[in-house]
């Protein structure tokens, strides 16, 4: 690894640090990293909290300004490409199924992802549940992918495409 890539790589890890800070920030400062924000928000028949519709609306605002301005650079300024999603890639079962446990999952727990991972800075008072929540998300994103490595394997073993096995290529999932 050359002293170029090295540095590209420091600067691309001190600017990730530096987003999850302002992230993690951002929903303590909201508020969201507490269920109870969440769950009174979903609770349309119970005491309604319109917090959550505010701090969506915000993310929207400062994405809908920046996104347009960083795409019109030609590469991103600590990456040799822009990794973006394809946009012929449809919604499919898998999607679909997919986003239905994660809504089902945020709706009993309260907890996205992110805002978990913040409350682990509250320990050892509020971020117990996050304790459980996270390695019950991690055994979920494990699960979600053995099909895939299952698919790898009778690849390797039959020498055959993934697409020949019905199942989705690696590079998808």
């Amino acid at each position: 690894m050359s002293a170029d890539s090295k540095f590209s790589t420091g600067r691309a890890l001190l600017a990730v640090f530096g987003a999850g800070l302002v992230f993690g920030a951002g929903l303590a400062l909201s508020g969201m990293t507490h269920p109870e924000k969440v769950l009174d928000f979903l609770d349309l028949a119970g005491p309604w909290d319109p917090s959550l519709l505010f701090v969506l609306a915000g993310a929207t605002g400062v994405a809908s300004i920046a996104f347009p301005l960083i795409l019109r650079l030609t590469t991103p300024l600590l990456a040799h490409h822009f990794d973006l999603p394809d946009a012929t890639a449809g919604i499919d079962r898998r999607l679909a199924i997919g986003a239905v446990l994660f809504g089902l999952g945020w709706g009993v727990s309260g907890y996205c992802p992110g805002p978990a991972i913040a409350l682990l800075a509250a320990l050892p008072d509020s971020g117990r549940e996050a304790l459980i929540f996270l390695p019950s998300m991690l055994a979920g994103l494990w699960l979600s992918r053995l099909p895939a490595r299952v698919s790898r394997r009778q690849t390797a073993r039959h020498g055959m495409p993934n697409a020949e096995l019905g199942t989705p290529s690696l590079d998808r999932v």
